[in-house]
């Protein structure tokens, strides 16, 4: 079997596809203290030592307001490590499957947003994943950036737990309503993940180098996925200290943060589908699955 090489194994995405590409081959996931991403030797030491096949790279600098006065760590994980990834790749026939954001985007787009439309981060998080992005493609191997948004799981930290967690806190909450995206949960990513690096191993596959959209279909506003999560929770007979009429939407500007944040965060993902023959579930179907998930922790 060959080997399947994944980062940021402690993370959202990274733990999903410990479990999602389990059966394709010899499966090294990589925490940050046995391959730092930040260190071109411990990136060096630990491709040279297992030689995988393919490169599945989900982890990232990710504090996207802590990226506005932490650049240059955001910079070496996010612009600087999948350059290192992409040419280890290129150089020994390997493939990298690298993820990116909406963040590369304004947000001033009043469609979803396609592959090819030109990127303008906003901020140094959007700006770090752009350089990443140029850095993989400009390597010249076979690569898939899968770029995704509003991501969320039952492992690690993330929004949906966050008011999962202040709904049973707050008997009131404000939340941002003028921000438009797909939460895209990890299982999800993962899963796809497993089809396209399937798909890759077929002699035919080159072609299929690129990048492409990946998130659940449909969208919401931050305050709609909130109002979703409430419901859902309170379905299930979730305590809560906070009722919908409690739950208040906000414009962003009164909820400034360092970084700014894109207004239209929505992908068009029809190149994804139809490259590799998927669909894509509703952005609630991941939720409600999370929430069963972690329904017994929730009382």
């Amino acid at each position: 079997m060959s080997t399947i090489l994944v980062t940021g194994a402690n993370g959202q995405v990274g733990f999903e596809l410990q479990r999602s590409v389990a059966a394709l081959g010899d499966v090294v996931a990589m925490t940050r203290g046995e391959m730092d991403l930040a260190n071109e030797a411990s990136i060096l030491l630990a491709l040279q030592a297992h030689r995988p096949r393919v490169i599945v790279n989900p982890a990232a600098y990710t504090a996207v307001d802590r990226a506005e006065s932490d650049a240059e760590q955001a910079m070496a994980v996010n612009a600087a490590a999948p350059g290192i990834l992409a040419r280890w790749a290129a150089d020994n026939g390997a493939w990298l499957v690298h993820y990116s954001t909406d963040y590369v985007f304004d947000g001033t787009k009043a469609d979803a947003y396609v592959e090819s439309d030109t990127a303008n981060p906003q901020s140094v998080y959007g700006e770090s994943k752009w350089l990443g992005e140029e850095a993989v493609r400009s390597a010249g191997g076979r690569h898939l950036i899968l770029r995704t948004s509003w991501v969320y799981g039952h492992h690690g930290n993330n929004f949906l737990k966050t008011i999962l967690r202040l709904a049973q806190e707050r008997s009131s909450l404000n939340v941002v309503a003028d921000q438009v995206g797909a939460p895209t949960s990890a299982a999800l990513i993962a899963d796809v993940t497993r089809t396209v690096i399937e798909r890759i191993a077929r002699p035919d596959a080159s072609d299929l180098s690129g990048t492409y959209h990946l998130s659940a279909q449909g969208n919401t506003s931050w305050h709609g996925y909130a109002a979703h999560i409430v419901r859902q929770a309170s379905a299930r007979d979730v305590k809560l200290a906070l009722t919908i009429d409690a739950l208040k939407p906000i414009p962003t500007a009164e909820y400034p943060t360092p970084a700014k944040r894109p207004h239209n965060s929505r992908l068009d993902c029809t190149k994804l589908m139809d490259g590799f023959d998927l669909s894509l579930p509703a952005w609630q179907e991941g939720v409600e699955d999370v929430i069963d998930r972690l329904k017994p922790s929730t009382h």
